[in-house]
Parts: structure tokens; sequence; C-alpha cells
């Protein structure tokens, strides 16, 4: 006997379509700083499988565009199933975004929670030289 699998639900396919968004700075007559926290961020430890929680901080002074908001929230829930490390999730969401959005300045800080009675703090940064 064949066991069905369900189809995949709305959420779970657009997690797997979503592409990183962008739209015009519509002020470009000052630097101003944006900041987003991701609080319920989760990856997979890509040697145990076990499950990895953090809280992404995202700042950045754009330059010609902004990030749309709704992509990232489905770019950043595309890592839940990802077996990847503190330190590349965190460099790889920021090598993302800056490819997206080619800020001024840009940090990306993964606070990741307590495992095996380690914290560890990852934070990335770029500039434009």
């Amino acid at each position: 006997m064949t066991k069905e699998t369900p189809a995949d639900l709305y959420g779970e396919i657009a997690i797997r379509e979503n592409k990183l968004e962008r739209f015009e700075n519509r002020t470009l007559v000052r630097r101003y700083t944006i900041e987003f926290t991701c609080p319920e961020f989760t990856c997979l430890c890509p040697r145990s499988g076990f499950p990895d929680f953090a809280t992404i901080q995202i700042s950045y002074v754009p330059h010609k565009y902004c990030i749309e908001l709704k992509s990232l929230k489905l770019y950043i829930n595309g890592f839940r199933n990802q077996k990847i490390f503190h330190e590349d999730v965190t460099n790889l969401i920021l090598d993302d975004i800056v490819k997206l959005l080619d800020p001024w300045e840009m940090t990306v800080i993964g606070d990741f929670s307590v495992r095996g009675n380690i914290k560890t703090v990852i934070t990335s940064r770029h500039a434009k030289q």
C-alpha cells in the first residue's frame, strides 16, 4: 500500500518560488538607515541535522534600491530546512542582499540561540568603497 503525500501548502510553494525583490529608493536627498529584525530564523546544523534558532538583524543605508519586505520574509523562511553553518548563513544573507541592492552600507547579525552551552553571534559588514 502506498502512502499518499499531501500537496504542497501555499506557504511552502511561496517560499520555494521566492526571489528577493527590490524597489527604487524614493528618498535620495539624504542617507538614512533601514533596520529589520527577524526573530524566528531557523536552519539546520550541517553536522547533526538538529535545528538552529536565531534572530537575524539586518541594517542598511540604501543607495538606489530598498528591499521588498514580503520577499525578504520568504527568503529568510527558505533557510528552515537548509543545512548550513552559522557563519555561512550570516555571510550568505549579507552577500545576497548586497548583490540585490548595492547599498551604501549593510550589517547582518546572526544572533543564534545557545546550543551545547555556547552562544554564537556572527556580525558581517559591507561598505561601498
